[in-house]
């Protein structure tokens, strides 16, 4: 409660363009990313337009919680991303008592087929990627892949990284080395040649600035239908999650994998190396604990 509220002293409270330009400024400040940023302001977006220009209370935020569940049918996991960008504009303007409370969802077991890219798709997004002639895609993919590293990390690798072969990442006021395997640093070092890249940033657009994921994610969607991947499994995170699958497979180390993804959670990580339901049937199957005929 603050301090008018418990002096009885009825505070009117709107959400305007002004308001969300200060507390932009404020998450500059705090040294949030800035694909966390934009994310927070598009999700706000949302609640602005829902208020339209009217007063925001508990009641209204009751309404747009209803409202993007059974009006526009978002997935809870969406709205709970939504309702967490409402309830952290709430506090650092004070109004604690206009939060609202997350839905609670219980978590998948298993990886849903339609959304798991395996390896063998992976390949064929890198083997289309270099039959179009896009080597900078190609290479693309294989860095985030063979490294687990994000997009947006994208940035750092830059020709004196690759001439050393590690990669540091300073990301949310964390800083983590990424080493570069063998085989990718001696492709990079040949796509820098062959491209006359003389310093900084290794993947470039054409007026020289560090590619960004709207960039790669128009590429990526063209190349699912002539890769024959399903458009759905093609997202730039799948690849991130392919790494950590991989890496956890050959070496058993959760603890391991979650440094090398920049995760402080562990339970973070433990969505990262879910198994779809045809693998878990087949570890089922291999186990052979029933007995006799059916």
């Amino acid at each position: 409660m603050t301090e008018n509220s418990r002096k009885g002293i009825k505070m009117e409270r709107f959400i305007t363009e002004e308001i969300l330009s200060k507390y932009q400024e404020y998450l500059y400040e705090e040294e949030k990313s800035e694909a966390t940023i934009k994310k927070y302001m598009r999700d706000l977006g949302k609640l602005l337009a829902y208020a339209e220009g009217k007063e925001v209370t508990k009641k209204l935020v009751v309404g747009y919680k209803e409202y993007l569940r059974k009006k526009k049918k978002y997935k809870l996991t969406s709205i709970n991303s939504f309702l967490v960008a409402a309830n952290q504009l709430f506090e650092y303007l004070g109004w604690y008592d206009l939060r609202v409370k997350t839905y609670r969802i219980q978590k998948e077991a298993f990886v849903p087929e339609s959304r798991d890219l395996s390896r063998d798709e992976y390949k064929r997004l890198v083997k289309a990627a270099l039959k179009k002639g896009n080597i900078r895609l190609a290479m693309i993919l294989q860095t985030i892949c063979a490294t687990g590293m994000r997009v947006s990390e994208l940035a750092n690798v830059t020709l004196e990284s690759v001439a050393e072969g590690v990669v540091e990442i300073y990301c949310k006021g964390k800083q983590r080395v990424i080493l570069l395997p063998g085989k990718l640093r001696k492709k990079l070092l040949r796509y820098i040649k062959e491209n006359r890249i003389e310093g900084g940033v290794v993947f470039r657009t054409s007026g020289g600035k560090a590619v960004d994921r709207s960039n790669v994610w128009k590429e990526m969607k063209i190349l699912s239908k002539e890769a024959g991947v399903q458009e759905g499994k093609v997202y730039l995170h799948n690849l991130r999650h392919l790494f950590a699958k991989e890496f956890y497979a050959v070496g058993k180390d959760i603890s391991k994998l979650a440094d090398v993804l920049g995760h402080t959670n562990i339970e973070t990580t433990r969505g990262y190396i879910k198994t779809t339901s045809r693998e878990h049937q087949r570890l089922l199957d291999k186990m052979e604990l029933v007995f006799g005929s059916a």
